[in-house]
């Protein structure tokens, strides 16, 4: 997860809603096992991470640079080890942040899943075209609901219905 702000968010469109997805991911994530991370932008000036994501995470590295990559060289070099070879991008701001650390972590040889209805930006034309430059360079578009149904695979799926109560949330 990138850069859930609380100085940021209340100038993103419908930033209740996109806190509401990146929490499902998050909690969708942890009933699979699928390692979260998350970083902060400065938190000096953006803000620290919204508090209803941040109970979920924990403790989150700060970063300067914009895109996630460099900060997380560890968590990138444990994935590797343990065969893991994709992200899935959820944040802000799509056409700062997450498209920088999309194109960061391609180059790092990871498959990118930027999750379409989880990334926002303050302004709908840097929001269509990071989603366009992500994607012609790779990345794979998803929706949250589709994540999470991908991890769950099958209604025969234990968290199943931990899933489907997820999806009807608001």
């Amino acid at each position: 997860m990138v850069d859930m702000q609380e100085k940021l968010l209340p100038f993103i469109p419908e930033a209740e809603g996109l806190i509401r997805r990146c929490r499902k991911l998050i909690s969708a994530a942890k009933l699979f096992s699928v390692p979260v991370c998350s970083t902060e932008q400065y938190p000096k000036g953006l803000g620290y991470t919204t508090p209803e994501l941040k109970e979920l995470l924990g403790a989150l590295p700060e970063k300067q640079r914009f895109s996630c990559a460099e900060t997380l060289q560890d968590r990138m070099r444990e994935y590797r080890e343990s065969g893991r070879d994709q992200f899935v991008l959820c944040g802000i701001e799509s056409h700062v942040c997450v498209l920088q650390t999309a194109f960061d972590l391609m180059s790092a040889g990871f498959r990118v899943y930027v999750v379409a209805d989880s990334v926002a930006s303050r302004g709908k034309i840097d929001y269509e075209i990071a989603l366009r430059r992500m994607s012609d360079a790779g990345a794979t578009l998803v929706t949250h609901e589709s994540v999470m149904f991908e991890w769950c695979v099958s209604s025969g799926d234990p968290n199943f219905k931990q899933i489907s109560n997820l999806v009807k949330e608001n």
